[in-house]
């Protein structure tokens, strides 16, 4: 690692080398390949669209900072070849919406994957860190804001716009090489190893058609079948659209309009479009469809009864749940880091509904190894203690 000089990837950030051509995205790539580490970004578009639209992927190695310009270049899977190379660890902050790039557009994900932004918790920088704090605090250097909100898919880009984005890539070799040593010191490198693994996971899509997308509605959970069965109907029509012709949720039909249809339930057309949640484009584009689904839906629940929607947790278990919470919390200050790394919301609630009539429990198996070993048994107690 000690070939990455960040003050020289500092320096190359003010000229980065821009790669326009399939050629010379395969030659620096084959370059990168023989690498142990790169450090990679993204800008992107996702304003009128359901998946992001690439304007510019950034990308530091031990000598420069380059702009990949997926304008331009027509053949990336040199590109995915790289992200799939098991040899070269890709680090990345705050990498979700980057995965999700990647994935969709390249159909790869960057592994081995080390988040800066998820170290940072297990080295006790901080929850939720942002790259500028973070430089800030350990690098003593300020990232300007300027470009934050720019158009990246306009060319020629700014100089500023050119200079902005590669200084986002050129630091976080240094910042990876001082979390990983601070890792290894504390015993933590294969727990950040799994959280990246699990980042990873959540890339793959497990419902692409949207049949489970209603139970998202917790509030809806005491509704009639009927009702629960035209949610879930539509609800997977609405991503199946998104999906199909790129464009948000909202422009098809917002979440509000969905809840307003099942509570009031049109009976025609001139019902559907005085409801107040129902705009014109979606009534002219989508009315019909929408009619369609509301009278199939009893028919829907006979034939395709609908799983329950969960229902939000009763208030006797208001306890359990803080007896679980204070566990954390103690351990975390033990430990020297954000109560939520130790355990997430999603885990906590599917914990309690884990009880049996006996008073057993079972830990999530959304859980990552580490944490099932190293805290799963905290909170088993702490429910333990409760029930004697």
């Amino acid at each position: 690692m000690s070939q990455y000089d960040w003050r020289a990837l500092e320096r190359s950030a003010r000229q980065p080398q821009w790669i326009r051509t399939d050629a010379e995205l395969a030659e620096h790539a084959s370059y990168w390949r023989s690498l142990p580490l790169v450090a990679l970004d993204t800008e992107f578009q996702r304003v009128d669209t359901f998946y992001p639209i690439p304007g510019l992927i950034q990308l530091a190695d031990d000598r420069h900072c380059y702009l990949i310009d997926p304008l331009t270049i027509q053949d990336f899977s040199p590109f995915a070849m790289l992200l799939e190379d098991c040899k070269v660890l890709k680090v990345l902050h705050a990498s979700t919406e980057d995965l999700e790039l990647f994935f969709n557009s390249y159909g790869a994900r960057p592994e081995p994957l080390f988040d800066t932004q998820v170290a940072a918790a297990f080295v006790g920088w901080g929850s939720s860190m942002g790259l500028r704090r973070m430089l800030e605090q350990e690098l003593e250097v300020e990232l300007a804001k300027e470009e934050t909100t720019s158009n990246w898919l306009q060319r020629p880009l700014t100089e500023a716009q050119e200079h902005y984005a590669a200084l986002d890539v050129a630091y976080l070799p240094e910042i990876a090489a001082r979390q990983r040593k601070m890792l290894a010191e504390l015993g933590r490198s294969g727990w950040v190893h799994q959280e990246c693994a699990a980042l990873l996971d959540t890339v793959i899509d497990i419902d692409p058609d949207g049949h489970d997308y209603y139970k998202r509605f917790s509030q809806m959970y005491r509704r009639r079948p009927k009702q629960i069965a035209a949610l879930r109907d539509l609800s997977a029509w609405r991503e199946q659209i998104s999906r199909r012709d790129n464009i948000p949720r909202s422009r098809v039909l917002r979440n509000q309009a969905l809840l307003e249809l099942v509570d009031k339930w049109p009976r025609n057309r001139g019902q559907l479009s005085r409801l107040s949640e129902m705009r014109g484009r979606t009534l002219r584009s989508y009315g019909d469809q929408i009619m369609a689904i509301l009278e199939q839906a009893e028919q829907s629940a006979k034939d395709h009864p609908p799983e329950p929607i969960p229902k939000p947790l009763h208030v006797h278990w208001a306890p359990h749940m803080k007896a679980v919470k204070a566990a954390v919390r103690k351990l975390a200050e033990q430990w020297g880091v954000p109560p939520e790394v130790l355990l997430r919301k999603k885990e906590l609630e599917a914990l309690i509904r884990s009880a049996d009539g006996a008073g057993n429990y079972q830990l999530p198996d959304e859980m990552t190894h580490w944490r099932r070993d190293e805290v799963g048994p905290l909170l088993l107690d702490a429910l333990a203690a409760l029930e004697n």
